[in-house]
C-alpha cells in the first residue's frame, strides 16, 4: 500500500493513515433479537426474514437500524431486532418515526404496522405522512383482521367476514390501502405477498432507494384467525401471482389508481412512483437559510436578537 507524506502543524513530516478497513455485513444471527412469538405459519415471520436479508444485503450497520412501529401483531417488530427502535402507541408510529427521519437525515427509517394500526386508529397519521413526503419506508402487513384481540373486524376485512365484532357478516365498505396511498399522496405504492420472498425483499429494497414517503403493502396471512383468505394469490394454492404489467407506467397517478381497483387478488410489484421534494429536504433549506442569518454570531447573541423582535 502506498503512503503520503503530509506535513503537520509542527512542521515534522508524517505519514497518512492507512485506509479503513470495510466493514463487514451483519448477519441474521447478529441482527436477531428474542425469537418471534407470532402464532406457527403467520406471514408476519416471512417478512421480518426479510428484513434481515435486506440489513445483510445492503450492510446496515447495528447503529443505523431503525426500527419503528405501533400496535397489532405486526408492530412486534422492534422486539425481535437486536438494534435500535422503538415500539410505540397504537396508530401513533408515523408521527414518532417522522421526528426520527426529519432530525437524523442519515437514517433510513423502516416503519412496521397492521391494517388496523394503520388504517384505523393511525389511518389520520397515514393521510399526513403520506402528503408530507416525509423519508421513510412503511410495511403495512395486511391480515385482514385483528389478530393480536383475538378476530374482530379490521379496516380492510371483505364485506361477509364473520367475527367477533361482526357475527353477522361485516357490513362496511374495507378500505382500499393501494388507493388510499395514492390518493393521500405517498410518492412510492407497491404491494406484495409474504408467500413470495423474493418479491418481497426486490419491493423491501426498491422503497428503501425511494427518496420519500415509500408504502409497501404487504399481504400477511393470520393462520389463526383467517386461514386461506390469501389462497388466491398463492400459486401453491390454487391461486395467481399476477405481477404489474411491464408496459405500467409507474408516473402515471390515474393508471395507478385504476389498477388498484382490480378484483381480488389484483397485482403485485410497483404501482406509483414520482419524485418530489420531500419534507426533509424542505426542512433543511429552511434551515440553512436561517442559520446563514445569524453566521457568526454566538449563542446569547442569536437568543439576544429572539428576544429583541418580541419587544
Amino acid at each position: 500500500m502506498s503512503q503520503t507524506l503530509i506535513e503537520n502543524p509542527t512542521g515534522n513530516l508524517a505519514v497518512n493513515p492507512p485506509a479503513p478497513v470495510e466493514r463487514k455485513g451483519l448477519t441474521k444471527k447478529e441482527v436477531a433479537a428474542d425469537h418471534p412469538t407470532w402464532c406457527h405459519g403467520c406471514g408476519d415471520f416471512a417478512v421480518l426474514a426479510l428484513y434481515f436479508k435486506l440489513i445483510e444485503k445492503r450492510k446496515i450497520w447495528h447503529e443505523k437500524i431503525t426500527t419503528v412501529a405501533g400496535i397489532g401483531c405486526s408492530s412486534r417488530f422492534p422486539y425481535f431486532v437486536q438494534a435500535h427502535g422503538a415500539h410505540y402507541l397504537h396508530g401513533r408510529a408515523l408521527p414518532f418515526a417522522s421526528g426520527i427521519s426529519l432530525s437524523r437525515p442519515d437514517l433510513h427509517v423502516f416503519v412496521f404496522g397492521g391494517d388496523g394500526d394503520a388504517f384505523s386508529i393511525g389511518g389520520n397519521h397515514f393521510n399526513h405522512t403520506a402528503r408530507k413526503n416525509i423519508k421513510m419506508t412503511y410495511c403495512v402487513m395486511d391480515n385482514w383482521v385483528y389478530g393480536l384481540t383475538k378476530k374482530q373486524t379490521s379496516p380492510t376485512s371483505p364485506l361477509g367476514f364473520k367475527s367477533k365484532t361482526d357475527q353477522w357478516g361485516a357490513m362496511d365498505y374495507p378500505i382500499n390501502p393501494m388507493k388510499q396511498a395514492i390518493s393521500a399522496g405517498a410518492t412510492f405504492v407497491a404491494r406484495t405477498t409474504h408467500t413470495n420472498p423474493n418479491h418481497v425483499l426486490q419491493m423491501m429494497e426498491a422503497a428503501m432507494d425511494h427518496d420519500g414517503f415509500s408504502v409497501l403493502a404487504c399481504l400477511s396471512e393470520c393462520v389463526e384467525f383467517y386461514d386461506g383468505a390469501f389462497d388466491a394469490s398463492n400459486p401453491r394454492k390454487g391461486g395467481v401471482f399476477n405481477e404489474v404489467p411491464k408496459t405500467h407506467d409507474v408516473t402515471d397517478e390515474l393508471a395507478a389508481y385504476k389498477l388498484a381497483g382490480e378484483p381480488f387478488p389484483g397485482s403485485f410489484g410497483i404501482f406509483y412512483k414520482v419524485s418530489k421534494p420531500t419534507k426533509n429536504a424542505k426542512e433543511a433549506e429552511i434551515n440553512k437559510s436561517y442559520q446563514s442569518k445569524v453566521a457568526g454570531l454566538k449563542d446569547w447573541q442569536i437568543l439576544q436578537k429572539n428576544f429583541d423582535r418580541m419587544k
